[in-house]
C-alpha cells in the first residue's frame, strides 16, 4: 500500500505563494507519474500539473506561475505556485501513479488564497 501525504497549504494572500508538497513511500518513486489535482468548492476535481517519471511537465497555468518537480532522492513532487489569486483556492491533492498500479491520492491540503 503506497501512501501519499501532501503538505504545504494553508493561507496566503493574494500574490503571494506556496510550495506544496507530496512524499511518496514508495521504494520505485524514480518509476512513478506524479500530478497535482485541485478541487474548488462546487467544482469539480481538475488537474494542476503532473511530472512524469522521465520529467516531462505539464500545468494548467499558461501564464508560468505554477510549476512541477520532483526529487527522487527525497520521494517528494512539489508543486511551486506563484503569484496566487483567489480563483486558486481549493483542497489540492497529491496523486502517484506507478507502472504497476492504478495510482493513489493523498488526503489533500488546503490552499485559501484571501486578503
Amino acid at each position: 500500500q503506497v501512501q501519499v501525504v501532501e503538505s504545504g497549504g494553508g493561507l496566503v494572500q493574494p500574490g503571494g505563494s506556496l510550495r506544496l508538497s507530496c512524499v511518496v513511500s514508495t521504494t520505485s518513486f524514480s518509476s512513478y507519474h506524479m500530478s497535482w489535482f485541485r478541487q474548488a468548492p462546487g467544482k469539480q476535481r481538475e488537474l494542476a500539473a503532473r511530472i512524469t517519471n522521465i520529467n516531462n511537465t505539464w500545468t494548467m497555468d499558461e501564464e508560468g506561475r505554477f510549476s512541477i518537480s520532483r526529487d527522487n532522492n527525497k520521494n517528494t513532487a512539489y508543486l511551486e505556485m506563484n503569484n496566487l489569486r483567489p480563483a486558486d483556492t481549493a483542497m489540492y491533492y497529491c496523486h502517484a501513479k506507478g507502472p504497476h498500479d492504478g495510482g493513489s491520492w493523498g488526503q489533500g491540503t488546503q490552499v485559501t488564497v484571501s486578503s
